[in-house]
C-alpha cells in the first residue's frame, strides 16, 4: 500500500536513531516545550484566568509573535543560538502525507529508525522533532510526533493539497 503524498518542499536534518537515543529523546521533549517561555507561559496563564477576553485573539498572538521575534534578533545580536543536538544528515523532502514523507535522495536504510528535525515552513517558523522509521531507501513513516506538531503537520499537508488542486484547476 502507497501512502497519499503531496509535494512539498521542506529540509530535515538527521541520524540513526540508535547513536545516542537518550541525547535525542532529551532534545524531542525540549523542541516540545520551546514554546513555553516567558511571554507564552504568560499569555497561558491570562488566558486560563479569562484576563484576555476582551482582546482581540488575532492581535495578541501577533504581538505575542512580535515579542518572540524580538527575543530572537536578540540572541541573533549577541551571537546565541538554541542549543540543538547535531545530526549526521541533510536531506530534502519532496512529498508529505499524514503519517509519512518521500525524501528527494536515497538516504535511508531500510528498517532503520532515525531521528530528525524537521523545519515547518508555517507562522511562526520552528523546528520540529520527529522519530521516523524507512520503509525505503526514500519513503519514511513517522513514528513518534507530538500532538500539537501532528496537528499542524497535518494542516500543512492539507494546505498544500489545496494549493496544488488550485494549480491544476489554473493550468485547465
Amino acid at each position: 500500500m502507497n501512502p497519499r503524498l503531496v509535494k512539498s518542499p521542506i529540509s530535515l536534518v538527521f541520524s540513526d536513531a540508535q547513536i545516542d537515543n537518550e541525547l535525542f529523546q532529551r532534545e524531542y521533549q525540549q523542541l516540545s516545550e520551546s514554546e513555553d517561555n516567558a511571554i507564552n507561559q504568560w499569555l497561558k496563564l491570562a488566558k486560563a484566568r479569562g484576563e484576555t477576553s476582551e482582546t482581540d485573539p488575532v492581535l495578541l498572538n501577533l504581538v505575542v509573535e512580535l515579542h518572540n521575534k524580538i527575543d530572537a534578533l536578540e540572541m541573533l545580536i549577541k551571537n546565541e543560538k538554541p542549543a540543538r543536538v547535531s545530526l549526521s544528515a541533510e536531506a530534502q523532502i519532496d512529498s508529505i502525507g499524514f503519517e509519512h514523507f518521500n525524501l528527494s535522495d536515497a538516504l535511508l536504510d531500510e528498517g532503520h529508525e532515525y531521528y530528525g528535525r524537521i523545519e515547518m515552513p508555517i507562522h511562526p517558523k520552528r523546528d520540529v522533532g520527529v522519530f521516523f522509521q524507512a520503509q525505503s531507501k526514500t519513503l519514511a513513516k513517522i513514528i513518534r510526533i507530538h500532538e500539537r506538531d501532528e496537528r499542524e503537520w497535518g494542516a500543512y499537508m492539507t494546505a498544500r493539497e489545496r494549493v496544488l488542486i488550485r494549480e491544476n484547476r489554473e493550468k485547465k
